[in-house]
């Protein structure tokens, strides 16, 4: 099969870069087009307290950071990005809604093998709700 489109999904931590070449290395002789996502933890819905009036400005602030740290990324990238997104919100969600708008047809993210991701892995509920081929990157914290 021959991919077109092919989004990454990075935690805008270290290993994104990792990430990011193991996805060009892919792209490069497919001749797909590669775009970056990175999604945020929506605040709105996991406050629970009484309504802050800074908090619609607190996540504005958050991905606008979040957009830059992307572009930065996009900037290493030594390929053409279509895209750079950022969003916010459930991470399953938010990743199906803009695989079908920008017809994605792989998504590549990143698994940490550690301790904590045998009990809380975003990529674990991935696999479960992608509507597109995934590859999975394991990154080994030192």
């Amino acid at each position: 099969m021959s991919y077109k489109h092919i989004l990454v999904a990075v935690d805008l931590s270290e290993e994104s870069d990792y990430l990011v070449e193991k996805a060009v290395a892919l792209a490069t002789p497919l001749d797909a087009e590669l775009s970056f996502i990175h999604i945020d933890v929506n605040y709105a819905e996991v406050y629970t307290g009484l309504i802050d009036i800074n908090l619609a400005e607190t996540q504005h602030q958050t991905m606008e950071s979040s957009q830059k740290f992307l572009q930065k990324i996009a900037d290493r990238a030594d390929y053409p990005i279509k895209h750079t997104l950022v969003g916010s919100g459930d991470l399953s969600n938010e990743l199906c809604d803009k695989i079908n708008e920008y017809q994605v047809d792989l998504l590549v993210c990143g698994h940490h093998q550690d301790f904590w991701s045998k009990f809380l892995s975003s990529t674990k509920q991935l696999i479960n709700y992608s509507p597109v081929d995934m590859l999975v990157v394991p990154l080994k914290d030192a």
